[in-house]
């Protein structure tokens, strides 16, 4: 099924979040790290320290596995929405964010 999702991220966890999405750590989790991954690289800052992506979920609460993994580490008051097909979201790339407020803290 797939889900529209929005969620607060929480700035000072953002470095050991870009890590584990690029490390492989989230990736190669299964079922679902693959989808988590690509969920972040089109995920869409909406408002401040807020955003949305299209994800798709087979859990019977959705994203159950995601949540208890990996997003209730670094993302809070998240809220899901059941939706017919992914749709486009408009804002800021979450993912361009990430990198450049990540590389300042892996590079010093």
């Amino acid at each position: 099924m797939e889900y529209r999702v929005r969620a607060n991220f929480i700035l000072s966890k953002l470095p050991a979040f870009y890590k584990v999405l690029v490390d492989g750590t989230v990736a190669n989790q299964e079922p679902d790290g693959a989808e988590i991954v690509v969920s972040m690289q089109r995920a869409k800052i909406v408002a401040p320290n807020t955003i949305a992506w299209f994800e798709t979920c087979y859990c019977a609460s959705p994203l159950k596995h995601e949540r208890v993994t990996v997003y209730d580490k670094y993302l809070v008051n998240i809220e899901t929405a059941l939706v017919e097909k992914y749709g486009e979201t408009e804002g800021d790339s979450f993912w361009s964010f990430l990198q450049n407020h990540c590389k300042t803290h892996f590079d010093g």
